[in-house]
């Protein structure tokens, strides 16, 4: 399957661990000498709806990619390092 980065920019990050939505592929970083990728960039959280600015944003390595579909990328990463989006309805800072 052939997939540019146009393409893989702005599909929902979807951790198969847990099953949490990490958020949305703003961002690759690529090797300029190898000209391979190493990571995507999932960007923070708004805290108070981007009044105090943003969370770290979020870097994953390429080798943690297990499927690239449609619409989502499902990862195989350790949920506990990440700060996941939280389900829809609860209100946190």
């Amino acid at each position: 399957m052939c997939c540019r980065i146009a393409e893989l920019r702005n599909k929902n990050v979807v951790c198969v661990k847990n099953g949490c939505v990490l958020g949305y592929i703003n961002d690759v970083q690529f090797d300029t000498v190898s000209g391979s990728l190493q990571s995507v960039v999932i960007p923070g959280r708004l805290r108070l709806f981007g009044i105090l600015g943003r969370e770290e944003d979020i870097i994953i390595p390429w080798s943690d990619i297990t499927v690239i579909g449609q619409e989502t990328v499902l990862v195989s990463t350790d949920p506990g390092i990440y700060n996941a989006y939280p389900k829809k309805g609860r209100f946190r800072l």
